[in-house]
């Protein structure tokens, strides 16, 4: 399962790692992703996502009900 979050649509990037000296490799960083289990009333279920904790910021914002009907009109199935 690749590092997405579900509700932003983050994931991976990749960039330098710069040394003192100035010397660059590779490296990449990775999404906050937890795994969290919701309760949407307008489903009458719970539904596990992964989501990245400004995707939770964003839960508490809007609320489940209205990122759940988001999703569904992207054509995301539950």
């Amino acid at each position: 399962m690749s590092r997405v979050c579900e509700v932003t649509g983050k994931k991976v990037m990749y960039g330098n790692k710069v040394s003192h000296a100035n010397n660059k490799s590779r490296r990449k960083f990775s999404v906050n992703l937890q795994k969290k289990t919701f309760w949407v009333d307008i489903l009458n279920k719970s539904i596990t996502l992964r989501v990245s904790a400004k995707g939770l910021r964003i839960i508490d914002k809007k609320g489940i009900d209205a990122v759940i009907r988001d999703l569904v009109s992207q054509g995301r199935k539950f």
